[in-house]
């Protein structure tokens, strides 16, 4: 008997293992729910539904995709880190879901590290400083010129509290030697159409959120915080450029799943949404709406927050940024 109890507990592992790939060779066999913490129209959402619809035809299955804004993304993603990890339930997390809320909140309802698997990296959306008729500035080196010279008295606007377009911002900030006021909005939208309005005169803003207001002449960039030069906007350089290498920031999103998840099914999971991003008309879609289209490895994205985390984080602790 001793010796069947033993023969049954080494085979245990080979039957989960086996019951895993199984499990991969299968999936998907029934619809995907893929939540997204923020509200349909975004640049989180326009990503989701691009590719949703061309990887529901490679699968041949239905994927949902469910809004759950509110709590800085924390409410989606609670609910996805306490799913069944099965490869059923997804979520878009951007920075400020992997990188950010950790260190803005005191305490969380998830942890990003012990909850949530990467799965990819779908896009990047980098950060562009833009100016708004309320301000006369030449070029990036005038504005920030104009900001040393009047501590305090120049605010900016941002998408949030704690959003990549307010930690962007602050990044410049702290390179650049500057003191601004921070003027948190609900969504990159609003803030946007004070900028043009000339209510704030600056802010950190995405290419695809910002596209129209500056191909319209309502606000002007100034600067690129990308290592090269956006395509979409060839004529304004990188902060680079100007002298502040360091200054570097997008809203990063990807694809992540409950931590429990086997990694069979990340990997099948990896393949579908990489495969949707390089199909022609998604890329070339996700480039025209203002997406850099990624695509990598779980390894690589995993390798990609770790970075992130020890230059933001290091960042939001030492400007004491809090949100409880």
């Amino acid at each position: 008997m001793k010796k069947i109890s033993a023969i049954c507990l080494l085979a245990l592992p080979l039957l989960a293992a086996s019951g895993a790939m199984a499990q991969a060779q299968t999936f998907p066999s029934k619809p995907i729910r893929w939540v997204v913490p923020y509200a349909a129209g975004g640049g989180s959402d326009f990503l989701a539904r691009s590719i949703s619809q061309v990887m529901s035809t490679q699968i041949g299955q239905s994927i949902l995709v469910d809004n759950k804004p509110g709590g800085n993304t924390a409410i989606g993603a609670s609910e996805v880190a306490r799913a069944a990890p099965d490869g059923y339930t997804v979520l878009s997390a951007d920075n400020g879901t992997l990188v950010y809320n950790p260190v803005l909140y005191k305490t969380l309802s998830y942890s990003p590290t012990k909850d949530l698997a990467p799965v990819t990296l779908m896009g990047r959306f980098p950060m562009i400083l833009v100016v708004g008729p309320g301000i006369s500035v030449k070029d990036a080196k005038d504005f920030i010129a104009q900001a040393k010279a009047k501590p305090g008295g120049l605010n900016y606007a941002s998408a949030g509290a704690g959003s990549p377009h307010h930690l962007a911002m602050e990044l410049l900030k702290s390179e650049a030697g500057l003191f601004m006021v921070h003027a948190p909005y609900r969504g990159a939208a609003p803030a946007l159409a004070d900028v043009a309005g000339g209510q704030v005169p600056a802010m950190m803003v995405d290419l695809a959120a910002g596209a129209g207001f500056i191909k319209g002449g309502k606000v002007k960039a100034l600067a690129v915080a990308n290592a090269t030069r956006l395509p979409q906007l060839p004529d304004v350089p990188t902060f680079a450029e100007l002298g502040y290498k360091n200054v570097e920031a997008a809203a990063l999103v990807g694809m992540v799943v409950p931590a429990a998840t086997p990694p069979e099914v990340i990997a099948a999971l990896n393949k579908q949404v990489v495969a949707a991003i390089n199909d022609p008309a998604v890329h070339k879609r996700l480039e025209d709406f203002g997406v850099e289209p990624v695509g990598n490895t779980p390894a690589q994205f995993a390798e990609l927050l770790r970075t992130e985390a020890v230059r933001w984080q290091k960042l939001i602790r030492d400007l004491k940024i809090t949100l409880d």
